[in-house]
């Protein structure tokens, strides 16, 4: 490890000499041979810091790499190459540097009109902001701007796939509107597709829950336009609770609420997301119970 991280130092230092010895960026500019020497000894010299787990110092020289291949202006594929590469090592030990060197990448792929990929990128950012930097509405954007990305690249499923996450932390943080108009629009189109329509029921169901959370007239006026659009939904057990919940609420029958969640829960399992939801749709009947006492 130790003889490698001193090759990785040494190739470094030669890359350094390139830059300032031999017109660095300029030559570079013109075609000099010197700019993209310099470059491909950086990368050398990450690739040895990456054998040596040298992550900050492999990071680094990926960046070098990147920052004379930008100067170029003819190797933006490699930069943005680079900065991904300078990412991943990053990653190991500082994220936010990862987030920063995978949003250049994901710049550089916007202005080459490589949409797909830029998205591709925003996504990955927007898992980081899921876990290693936990900020649900950094996720929410980056996830947003890959699904229309997407959506320009006309990838419906993955920027369906992309919007769903957008919609599930909106209304994790209490956006439902938004969140109620992504599930209405992905469930909509899935209503529409002979292999997707069976998804369709459960985007109305968690719209629906959305709705409630806001207002009850609301939810029982798009309850019946998503029987309208989809009417195999009226058969559904989703349906079937969303009736029986709102009944209860009209009522303000916590009791009846409570044991409508568990007849519901014993065959079809509700995870957290719902959860949450529906004990915050439960206060509406006047108790403000704990999330166990649904279940």
């Amino acid at each position: 490890m130790a003889d490698n991280e001193a090759k990785a130092l040494k190739t470094f230092q030669e890359a350094e000499k390139k830059c300032k010895g031999g017109g660095g960026f300029l030559g570079g500019l013109f075609g000099g041979s010197k700019a993209d020497e310099a470059a491909e000894l950086y990368i050398k010299a990450a690739n040895l810091y990456k054998i040596a787990k040298k992550w900050n110092e492999a990071g680094n020289s990926f960046i070098k790499s990147a920052e004379m291949q930008t100067a170029r202006g003819d190797a933006k594929h490699e930069a943005a190459s680079n900065y991904a590469d300078a990412a991943n090592c990053f990653r190991k030990v500082n994220p936010q540097l990862a987030i920063d060197c995978l949003l250049k990448t994901a710049e550089i792929y916007t202005d080459m009109g490589r949409f797909t990929m830029a998205a591709k990128h925003h996504t990955t950012i927007a898992e980081m902001y899921e876990t290693e930097c936990p900020d649900l509405e950094q996720s929410m954007n980056h996830y947003q701007k890959a699904a229309d990305y997407y959506k320009g690249e006309e990838s419906k499923s993955s920027a369906n796939k992309c919007l769903l996450k957008v919609a599930q932390y909106a209304a994790q943080l209490e956006q439902y509107k938004k969140a109620i108009d992504i599930y209405e629009e992905v469930g909509t189109s899935a209503a529409d597709s002979s292999l997707l329509k069976y998804s369709a029921k459960d985007y109305f169901f968690r719209a629906l829950l959305c709705h409630l959370c806001v207002d009850l007239l609301n939810a029982q006026h798009a309850l019946k336009r998503y029987e309208e659009l989809h009417p195999a939904f009226s058969d559904s057990r989703e349906c079937k609770l969303i009736k029986d919940l709102i009944l209860c609420l009209e009522e303000q029958n916590a009791d009846q609420f409570t044991e409508a969640v568990k007849n519901y829960d014993k065959i079809s399992r509700l995870d957290q997301w719902h959860t949450t939801l529906l004990v915050k749709i439960k206060r509406s009947c006047g108790e403000g119970e704990a999330e166990d006492d649904l279940k």
